[in-house]
């Protein structure tokens, strides 16, 4: 099964109440908003919109930055399209049906020089080909530009049984906790190809990743 039909799958009816119920457990969304700070004039893109959730938070906040929106998900945009337009932000916001590893912003939003910030926030932990998708972005991005991720992390401090139990649910969602993620975005840093911050939060339950690319 391709990733497209198995998203629309998983979200067909969960679309509905995504934004109801998963206020609860995808932490750390709004601190990622807050460490965006684009500048005037710069583009965002988020990769796994899903409901256009955060980009019509982003957009509030920034409304000199450019933003746009991928998601492997028709479904998921079926519910995005409506909510940018009930935000007001339908003409200024687009959105496009597109794979992580491989979507071309210059062919879906008209983009003419390569991206000042991508965000993942959430979607690594469902694409399989994470690595390939976080190497897709460096390429998309300027010289300086960032990527921003939050995503689930070790649980450290948490109780083994919670991140037993949290674990199980989510592997119901093809949703996985990948700890070689982590490893990965610390060897582009001592690489040398990006400058790589990562910020556990609440105890581990989730973690924040700035990765500068350098070249």
């Amino acid at each position: 099964m391709d990733a497209t039909t198995l998203m629309d799958r998983i979200y067909r009816q969960q679309r509905h109440i995504y934004d109801l119920t998963r206020k609860y457990f995808l932490l750390g969304r709004d601190r990622l908003i807050e460490d965006l700070s684009p500048a005037a004039g710069e583009t965002v893109c988020e990769v796994g919109c899903g409901t256009a959730r955060n980009l019509a938070r982003m957009a509030r906040r920034y409304p000199g930055a450019r933003f746009m929106g991928v998601d492997a998900s028709a479904e998921m945009l079926k519910t995005a399209r409506p909510k940018l337009t009930r935000a007001g932000l339908a003409d200024t916001v687009p959105l496009a049906q597109g794979l992580a590893q491989t979507f071309d912003p210059a062919a879906l939003f008209a983009t003419g020089r390569p991206l000042d910030h991508l965000v993942f926030s959430y979607s690594l932990s469902m694409i399989p080909p994470w690595r390939e998708s976080v190497e897709h972005a460096l390429r998309l991005l300027r010289p300086g530009g960032r990527i921003h991720i939050v995503d689930f992390g070790d649980q450290a401090g948490l109780p083994k049984t919670f991140r037993a139990i949290l674990y199980g649910w989510l592997g119901l969602f093809h949703v996985h906790y990948r700890p070689e993620l982590l490893d990965y975005l610390r060897r582009l840093d001592a690489e040398g190809r990006a400058q790589v911050r990562i910020r556990p939060l609440y105890r581990g339950y989730a973690f924040l990743a700035q990765v500068t690319r350098t070249a």
